[in-house]
């Protein structure tokens, strides 16, 4: 079972390797159970964490292209093309021919879309008190503030000495 492993890995020397490996599957884990969570809460609504984030971006962005859409948001096309389809066929979003070049589409929130990113927007508030609220304000930032390093510096490349996998 991959729990037992985990605490077992965090809670022994294993050593360096042993000790990134089992960060790594801390942080995994705690996506994993956080995105579960939510998933669950927003399943009634017809949407997941990734249709909810299209959702968000929408009015961020207004009417876009599905390409800056992809842009913006760091996903491929094709899981952004599901996304799409799958929002479409729940009457969330809609295909419109671009005002500035009839060639391309902008996706548009709909009136259904706009009401179910409001409840979308409740329910995820709701959840994440539950799963962050423990945390005082200082310490979500700090959170942020590692997490957005740690990220930033594993998208940057070792350095050309060190062993590549």
């Amino acid at each position: 079972m991959r729990h037992d492993l985990l605490e077992r890995l965090l809670s022994s020397d294993g050593g360096a390797a042993a000790d990134h490996v089992a960060l790594g599957m801390l942080l995994a884990e705690a996506h994993n159970r956080s995105r579960e969570r939510i998933n669950e809460a927003l399943r009634p609504l017809g949407i997941n964490v990734r249709g909810f984030t299209v959702l968000l971006a929408l009015p961020m962005y207004g009417p876009v292209s599905q390409r800056d859409l992809i842009d913006h948001m760091g996903i491929d096309k094709s899981t952004m093309v599901r996304l799409i389809d799958e929002l479409e066929d729940g009457g969330l979003v809609s295909r419109e021919r671009a005002p500035q070049d009839r060639r391309a589409y902008s996706i548009v929130l709909t009136r259904r879309g706009e009401q179910t990113l409001a409840q979308a927007r409740q329910i995820t508030e709701q959840v994440g008190e539950h799963i962050f609220g423990w945390l005082a304000e200082p310490e979500r930032g700090h959170l942020v503030d590692l997490l957005r390093g740690l990220a930033e510096h594993a998208a940057t490349p070792p350095p050309p000495d060190s062993p590549t996998l």
